[in-house]
């Protein structure tokens, strides 16, 4: 239940009444009114520029290792990841990762799209990496080990764990992160074109469309864990899936999951699915979870356009396209300088940089708050070490911190 959500209860009042002839009693008590009120609105919000004395080249994605404060990593979709200091102050960034020369950033979904370190960073001394390369156009999660220096990654210690064929050059997902579990998750969308022309989201014969989750610190190129809806069967991880269901999958029936997050406190996984033409989406995604696409667009029925099934996983909250076009999944928000904030999770549109915020305890399917403006093309939230969040700006590269509102 919400931090935030109260309930009133009215008192029994009781009432006598004095009746002639001697007669009396008690007339029956008015109902104790357990409704509760609806939660508070969530607080405005506002974004501020942090570190207004450095930008990056198109970023899509804004990380801290874990349990180190003292600096940030940008990843910028051509290829590169930067370091700099977590200093308002800084102008200095340095190359932390270079693989410009090997990924495929000539479609507009297309690059260098995730990072994730290994829990146990840096004693055990990987990072994980999702991109797009070659041949053609091919989904790799790849990891790399620093270097002897202990400042970056050495770009020839690659190790590519997996690989999927992209028959598009968008709905790339392409999103990272290792959850409470200890083990990496990873987005993939459905593979491109207008409708998932593929039939793709709901065919776990494939890893188009969904959330993988493995255990990297088994045999390579990993293990499946046991609890997986397929476990047991082949690899799906190369470019010829076998056709049997992919050991691999955690969820599926997704068009284009772009960001994903753990809640730092309670667990859950929650995640951004970029809509068709209609509907935007927030997902908590659980394991086995078939969240609809083709069939549907968020709660909305798409092919069919009428009839379709009602037994997939409902979206916790959606938006049309009055809002914005293309949702960029966030955060739940554990830090202390909003209070209001607290237990709220917070997203936004790449498009209209609209600000959007839902309590991470409601239930499907609720309409989010409108908290903001952020002005830019918000292509990636982040979380510091003590739960404060920001905004990227991809046009500008610029990037800035969540504050309450101060008009």
């Amino acid at each position: 239940m919400s931090p935030y959500f109260r309930i009133f209860s009215l008192a029994l009042v009781a009432l006598s009444a004095a009746c002639g002839g001697g007669g009396g009693g008690n007339s029956t008590p008015p109902p104790v009114n357990t409704t509760p009120p609806p939660p508070p609105d969530a607080p405005a919000l506002a974004v501020e520029r942090a570190f207004s004395n450095i930008s990056f080249n198109q970023p899509v994605a804004l990380k801290q290792a874990p349990g180190d404060s003292g600096t940030w990593y940008v990843v910028e979709q051509s290829g590169m990841v930067r370091a700099f200091a977590n200093d308002d102050a800084t102008s200095v960034s340095s190359a932390f990762l270079d693989i410009t020369a090997t990924v495929n950033d000539n479609f507009s979904e297309a690059g260098l799209l995730g990072l994730a370190f290994h829990p146990n960073y840096p004693a055990t001394p990987y990072v994980y990496v999702s991109y797009t390369g070659e041949p053609s156009l091919t989904s790799i999660v790849a990891r790399y080990e620093l270097d002897n220096t202990g400042q970056a990654l050495d770009p020839a210690s690659e190790v590519v764990l997996l690989q999927i064929t992209q028959p598009q050059g968008n709905h790339n997902g392409g999103d990272l992160a290792f959850g409470p579990d200890g083990l990496l998750y990873a987005s993939f969308g459905d593979g491109g074109g207008g409708g998932d022309p593929g039939e793709n989201a709901q065919n776990t014969g494939n890893l188009l469309g969904t959330i993988i989750r493995v255990d990297v610190d088994g045999a390579m190129p990993y293990e499946i864990p046991t609890d997986n809806p397929f476990a047991g069967g082949p690899l799906c991880d190369q470019t010829a899936p076998t056709g049997s269901d992919c050991p691999e999958i955690f969820a599926w029936g997704l068009r284009n999951p772009w960001r994903m997050s753990f809640d730092s406190v309670a667990g859950d996984l929650w995640l951004g699915d970029v809509g068709q033409g209609d509907w935007e989406e927030i997902d908590r995604v659980v394991l086995g979870g078939n969240y609809g696409w083709n069939d549907r667009e968020g709660a909305h029925c798409f092919d069919p356009p009428t009839g379709c099934a009602d037994t997939f996983e409902e979206p916790i909250t959606e938006y049309d396209h009055g809002l914005g076009q293309s949702v960029t999944g966030g955060y739940v928000y554990r830090g202390t300088a909003i209070a209001d904030l607290a237990g709220w999770y917070v997203f936004g549109d790449f498009v209209s940089g609209a600000l959007f915020a839902v309590d991470a305890d409601a239930q499907p399917t609720v309409t989010p708050d409108e908290v903001g403006d952020a002005g830019f093309n918000i292509s990636a939230f982040a979380e510091d070490t003590d739960g404060e969040l920001y905004a990227v700006d991809y046009g500008a590269g610029t990037l800035h911190r969540l504050i309450a509102d101060p008009n």
